[in-house]
């Protein structure tokens, strides 16, 4: 299922990715286009990328990073990161459409302490639900917005970098570069909390009544 969502997910990081590159582009370009206009952005933006070549460099891009790497980026921890590792002791206690007796019943009427064995009793939990509806939205949107998340941060870093040592006057350039910036802090943000709202969905839906049981 995750391969799944995220391969219906690429198309739209490829645009992400496109709109970067454009606007970096037209950045680099600055000077041309004050001379000819936008035209000559337009022409020549046509031929900067192809379309094939553009879906390959956007599998390379998302894959420079590990899972892990991208928890750890988006919900800016470095041990049990995911939002799983909280599941019980954090979450569960803090969405309305939780009915704690019931989900506490389904893990055997004992919520788990260790971080560890809340994400491990939350993807048990998940298993046996993963093909609802709602789950399989909120867990598209938590891929989507974390791997552009990490996505972003890679722009940040190497377009940023590009744009200060290249671009002048130096105040355009560190526009630029919070303009990078903020674009992560937004996908970062959306993704922390599509991803508490993925353990939350999954919970609230096992303990409906009419959840199924394992």
């Amino acid at each position: 299922m995750a391969k799944s969502l995220k391969d219906q997910n690429r198309w739209h990081l490829w645009l992400a990715m496109a709109a970067n590159i454009i606007v970096f582009y037209a950045l680099m370009q600055s000077d041309e286009i004050a001379i000819s206009g936008f035209k000559v952005l337009i022409d020549q933006a046509t031929h900067l990328l192809p379309v094939g070549l553009a879906i390959v460099v956007t599998t390379v891009v998302n894959g420079l990073m590990s899972a892990d790497a991208k928890a750890r980026l988006v919900f800016l921890r470095w041990r049990h990161a995911l939002p799983g590792h909280r599941a019980f002791s954090q979450y569960a206690m803090s969405d309305s459409r939780i009915d704690v007796a019931k989900l506490k019943k389904a893990c055997g009427n004992k919520f788990p302490d260790d971080p560890a064995e809340q994400n491990s009793t939350w993807y048990r939990l998940y298993k046996s639900v993963d093909k609802a509806s709602a789950v399989v939205q909120v867990q598209r949107d938590f891929l989507l917005t974390r791997d552009y998340a990490a996505f972003s941060a890679l722009c940040a870093i190497a377009f940023g970098l590009a744009a200060l040592a290249k671009v002048q006057p130096l105040r355009v350039s560190l526009a630029y570069l919070a303009f990078l910036v903020l674009q992560f802090m937004l996908a970062r943000q959306a993704a922390a909390n599509y991803g508490a709202r993925f353990v939350t969905t999954v919970m609230a839906h096992k303990a409906a009544p009419s959840a199924p049981k394992t």
